[in-house]
């Protein structure tokens, strides 16, 4: 499929749900970052969707750059970050990243749920955002590992890599990269129309030797 066909898709998906005016932070993202102490710094929100992961590390002392493949994900978040008095750490902006990936070095990079049904190859990227990673520098990957009710991709069929396979396909040498974190917890996740359903999260984190 095109990059045409992606773009619409994920427009229409974000289009079709009513703008909100504080988005929520992915639980994974805050309870590791609660738990690892880092100090603000540079942050890169890959996938950021409506913007909830951005606008908590901008409120937590972060400049963020969060990009998305939806123009629509895009322009709400700039809206948002402008509503919060954040615009001055968050820089949103529109990215394939199949295609093209933002510029700079980070102290910590995320992407969180970075699934699609259109053709990504998620190593090459992941793999990209490992080396964008400053000295000392995180890269938090989670992603499902089981299907909510209300996800886009009800295929019975579909297997969820586990973390330790995620981190084998991006290919970095442990001289450089450390796997700090790999394990699958559960929790109690709340869809975009209030429902509530237990899912399994795979929680990835890397860390990039001083």
């Amino acid at each position: 499929m095109s990059t045409t066909d992606a773009v619409t898709f994920w427009d229409d998906v974000y289009a079709g749900r009513p703008a909100a005016d504080g988005p929520r932070p992915n639980a994974r993202l805050t309870e590791t970052l609660t738990g690892l102490g880092l100090p603000p710094g540079e942050a890169l929100d890959l996938g950021c969707g409506e913007g909830g992961d951005a606008l908590w590390l901008a409120g937590q002392g972060w400049r963020v750059t969060a990009v998305d493949i939806s123009a629509v994900a895009v322009e709400r978040l700039t809206a948002l970050a402008r509503a919060h008095t954040l615009d001055d750490r968050v820089l949103a902006a529109r990215h394939d990243l199949q295609e093209s990936f933002p510029p700079g070095d980070f102290d910590l990079i995320c992407a969180h749920y970075l699934h699609t049904p259109f053709g990504l190859d998620r190593s090459t990227v992941l793999r990209r955002a490992a080396h964008a990673l400053r000295p000392g520098g995180r890269l938090l990957v989670v992603d499902h590992g089981s299907t909510a009710p209300w996800s886009w991709n009800q295929d019975p069929d579909l297997r969820y890599p586990n973390p330790r396979e995620v981190a084998a396909g991006i290919g970095l040498s442990p001289d450089t990269w450390t796997v700090e974190r790999a394990e699958a917890p559960r929790r109690t996740a709340t869809g975009p129309d209030g429902s509530t359903a237990e899912v399994t999260d795979h929680v990835l984190l890397i860390r990039r030797s001083a």
